[in-house]
């Protein structure tokens, strides 16, 4: 698991953004890239995911291209703790919860 986090000063604020990758359920092999940004000091106000990723390798260097791109922005890596952990782990459940019940939606109905 990786985690990372993102800071921007501008105009007295401070934006943040938190990245993680995360297996996801089923023991398959699938990754995702968790995302949540917002005001520091605050709750985020945008929790996002990307993927499914084969393997954690191409979910980290998906999320290398997107720090690099965010840097070239003006953001910098911060030293300090995820604050915003629980909600990229609450996102996670959700992504694991939708996915076993789309799994699960294939029944055969012949009569129907």
């Amino acid at each position: 698991m990786r985690n990372l986090s993102l800071t921007r000063q501008c105009l007295g604020l401070v934006t943040r953004i938190e990245c993680s990758i995360r297996p996801l359920a089923g023991d398959n092999g699938m990754w995702t890239l968790l995302f949540a940004a917002g005001m520091a000091g605050e709750q985020p106000s945008a929790i996002k995911a990307q993927g499914p990723f084969h393997g954690p390798m191409v979910a980290e260097s998906v999320m290398n291209a997107i720090v690099d791109s965010l840097t070239l922005h003006g953001y910098q890596v911060a030293q300090d703790p995820q604050i915003w952990c629980l909600h990229l782990q609450a996102q996670l459940r959700r992504i694991n919860g939708e996915r076993c019940r789309h799994l699960g939606d294939y029944q055969f109905h012949p009569e129907t």
